[in-house]
């Protein structure tokens, strides 16, 4: 066959300048029917395809179509439709309903709105039907039942109501139930057991009556099992750590009580993520002996000391204890942080400034230049506890992002692609998480702070291409409080790459303790750009007193300092020697003394990033004479 060239570009679109249809024709015309996905191709669904009497499957998914659905497709003798990933709107048809012929459809990541047409229950043959992140509400109709070739069925992200309706007993093929913040309600209904053959059953964020565990008896081949913050109480029944294929177990941010059995077999489940429960007892001795990754954070087991197993270390276990033994979840200090012989604070600081995802920067605001400490260097994972253990600061980070074929994720940070873009350096890097990540601060000054959440949008993009097209959603919690529901940084910025601040006044540290979590509720896309890409992002955190300078408790240094500093390679025993040169050999106290205002008297010792930061690394714009010892630099 002749070789043909329709300058395809995935990134910029494809023949901006041509009609849809025009270069749908070609397509088909010149390349025997190849897929038009992922080229970010304008305009509008064409009702003319029903003239392709020939054409079996449409994958128009990835693109940047908007407009509706053509009633005019109802005609045709299509197997499948993909529209997944576009800017469609409007009532899903029910002209659709008449394609008999259909056994895959997939809506999912647009703008549909309206209710389900009861219609699509003519779809006897379909197997796959994906509503996911629209805009759908009412109840899911009931004709729906009679759609018993269905295996894979997903609503996540929407704005349904009524109850997980019961009728989903008939769907007796079903492999694949996705119901994660639907908008639906509880209880999960008791004959979902029936669904014999679900390997993947995922339902969270649902609201409704307080339930006990759903019967899931004769699922014997579930892989994956998440049933995530929707409000079961009672206990993890026995049979469920016998289940010989389950991979993943999500039972986070419930009410579940008891012990974790030390005889489960672990030897395939490699998430196991209890976070938020009431779950008591010893850690099960089982997790050391087959690789995995387990989240006890949030609940109530036996504190963990240094010399037990669980803080040796073990290079195939994940293990996340932070606040694992938290009686009756409260912030006690020695209960919140495992592993340690003992946490007495040897010095108290009154700020934190964090470049999440990044390493160390140094940035200037209007109060000088402030380091912001790094944390790119822990790579993070589905189970992750970190601590810095010289400033008693760190992170929790919990789950693992679905669908993204990676089953030993690392990647939870992330760094914008662009060189070129003028964000400042702690906007470029964040901090991600699939569930929830908690950053906390242990040995802070009691007394009132001002709390700075610095966000950028640096996944998605600004253009007119399908990669702008996604929508984060998540939710901000300060000191167990709710400061934010459904926060989207890219409606608050206006746009994506731009940095956003949201500030906090007079929060209350009373018992030292300092905690910021950041939680997933279910909403949001998860396939833009690219599958598993959701979730809370985090650019940069600062904390500051409301009444005391910023120290870290080692000095008591403001602002404007004047230092003496020497560079070479004993830089650091030389800035102290110039320091000393600075305060007794120079002559003339009332140089002195004008060269030492702002000091309010206070002196002190200084790290060397102290010290970088306060003259801008040693720049040579503030450098003040020479010395015995080298150059004397000073703050601008």
């Amino acid at each position: 066959m002749k070789s043909h060239n329709l300058s395809t570009n995935r990134e910029g679109g494809f023949a901006h300048n041509l009609s849809l249809w025009t270069v749908i024709l070609m397509f088909f015309t010149l390349t025997s029917g190849r897929d038009l996905k992922g080229y970010s191709l304008p305009g509008m669904l064409p009702p003319q395809l029903v003239k392709l009497p020939y054409l079996k499957e449409i994958d128009l998914a990835l693109n940047y179509l908007n407009g509706t659905i053509p009633g005019e497709w109802g005609a045709m003798q299509l197997t499948k439709i993909s529209l997944l990933v576009n800017r469609l709107s409007g009532e899903i048809p029910k002209e659709l309903g008449n394609i008999t012929t259909l056994t895959y459809l997939t809506l999912e990541a647009n703008q549909f709105s309206g209710v389900v047409p009861h219609e699509l229950g003519n779809l006897i043959n379909l197997g796959t039907l994906v509503l996911s992140s629209n805009r759908l509400t009412g109840k899911l109709p009931v004709a729906l039942a009679g759609l018993r070739n269905l295996t894979d069925f997903r609503i996540n992200d929407n704005n349904f109501n009524g109850t997980i309706p019961d009728f989903i007993q008939n769907w007796e093929k079903l492999e694949r139930l996705e119901m994660h913040a639907s908008g639906l309600q509880g209880p999960i209904p008791s004959n979902i057991s029936l669904l014999r053959n679900l390997q993947e059953l995922r339902i969270s964020d649902i609201k409704g009556p307080q339930q006990g565990f759903p019967t899931l008896t004769n699922m014997a081949g579930l892989v994956i099992l998440v049933l995530r913050n929707c409000n079961i109480s009672g206990e993890i029944p026995p049979y469920i750590w016998t289940i010989q294929n389950l991979k993943m177990l999500d039972v986070s941010f419930n009410k579940l009580v008891g012990e974790v059995p030390d005889t489960m077999n672990l030897e395939r489940l490699r998430f196991l993520i209890l976070t938020g429960n009431s779950l008591s007892g010893s850690v099960p001795g089982s997790i050391f002996e087959d690789g995995s990754n387990v989240d006890l954070s949030y609940n109530n087991f036996t504190w963990q000391g240094p010399g037990q197993r669980t803080c040796q270390g073990n290079n195939n276990l994940n293990l996340n204890l932070f606040r694992s033994s938290s009686s009756e979840n409260n912030l006690r200090r020695k209960d919140g942080l495992p592993c340690l012989k003992d946490l007495n604070c040897p010095r108290y600081s009154t700020c934190l400034h964090v470049n999440c995802g990044g390493n160390e920067v140094i940035i200037k605001e209007n109060k000088g230049n402030i380091v912001y400490e790094g944390d790119g260097g822990v790579e993070g994972g589905p189970a992750e506890y970190f601590l810095n253990g010289d400033y008693f600061w760190g992170f929790s980070s919990t789950g693992d992002f679905m669908n993204d074929n990676n089953f030993q994720n690392t990647r939870y940070s992330v760094s914008l692609a662009s060189p070129s873009s003028n964000l400042s350096e702690k906007y470029k890097t964040a901090r991600i998480s699939p569930i929830s990540i908690t950053y906390f601060h242990y040995c802070l000054e009691n007394g009132d702070y001002t709390i700075s959440l610095h966000f950028a949008e640096i996944q998605f993009t600004n253009d007119q291409t399908y990669t702008s097209l996604g929508r984060r959603v998540f939710d901000i919690y300060v000191q167990e409080k709710e400061l934010r529901k459904d926060f989207n940084i890219e409606d608050e910025a206006k746009m994506a790459q731009k940095p956003v601040v949201i500030q906090e006044h007079n929060v209350s540290v009373t018992n030292n303790i300092l905690e910021i979590r950041f939680y997933f509720a279910g909403k949001g896309t998860t396939r833009i750009p690219d599958r598993g890409v959701y979730g809370p992002l985090i650019s940069a955190i600062s904390v500051t007193s409301d009444s005391k300078d910023c120290s870290n408790g080692e000095s008591k240094g403001t602002t404007h300092i004047v230092v003496g500093a020497v560079v070479g390679a004993f830089g650091l025993v030389f800035v102290i020697l110039g320091i000393l040169w600075w305060k007794g050999c120079m002559s003339g106290k009332r140089g002195r003394k004008k060269d030492r205002e702002g000091l309010d008297g206070q002196t002190g010792n200084f790290t060397l990033k102290q010290l970088k930061a306060a003259n801008n690394d040693f720049d040579s714009a503030n450098k003040i004479g020479e010395g015995g010892f080298g150059p004397v630099y000073k703050v601008l």
